[in-house]
């Protein structure tokens, strides 16, 4: 199963990833996704997981969740907007990845793209950065991998651009 991670659009989705969308079996967003419109895309494209984020209206809420949790080949996943880093988490983020027992953490927020083992929550933490044009960081990321016999394989951090636009 062929996975692209997005997070932190701010109701951007950069044409660049659309060739990476076609090539993938589901789309995930670590929420502040900003526009319903960029819900509707991904979803009428691929099955999605998504949760939303600070940023992001009533509207986006309704057709969202804040926390998610599932189970693909014998993975647990869990994923929320904000939930800090491994070692230093956000109260609330942090209760809900502890509580969860996944083996593998999936937030946004921060704007930094991040892969790393948690050995505090033992397993595996996912940040893709932003793929948006709005925030502080330079570079669009992203995170595309696989789910094969119940691992992760071929993990890759993926640049498409500089962003552009203002704060």
């Amino acid at each position: 199963m062929k996975i692209i991670l997005i997070s932190d659009t701010h109701g951007y989705l950069d044409p660049k990833l659309d060739k990476y969308f076609k090539e993938c079996d589901e789309i995930w967003h670590a929420g502040d996704i900003g526009d319903k419109k960029v819900v509707e895309k991904l979803e009428s494209l691929k099955p999605t997981r998504i949760v939303y984020g600070n940023i992001d209206s009533h509207e986006i809420q309704l057709m969202t969740k804040k926390e998610l949790c599932w189970e693909i080949q014998g993975l647990k996943f869990a994923m929320t907007h904000i939930a800090g880093k491994p070692g230093k988490y956000y109260q609330e983020g942090g209760k809900f990845f502890r509580e969860s027992k996944a083996n593998v953490f999936i937030c946004g927020h921060s704007h930094i793209l991040l892969v790393q083992f948690d050995k505090y929550l033992n397993g595996l933490w996912l940040n893709p950065g932003s793929c948006g044009n709005k925030g502080f960081h330079k570079i669009k990321t992203f995170l595309r991998f696989e789910i094969l016999n119940g691992k992760i394989e071929n993990m890759e951090a993926i640049e498409i651009g500089p962003r552009s636009g203002n704060f």
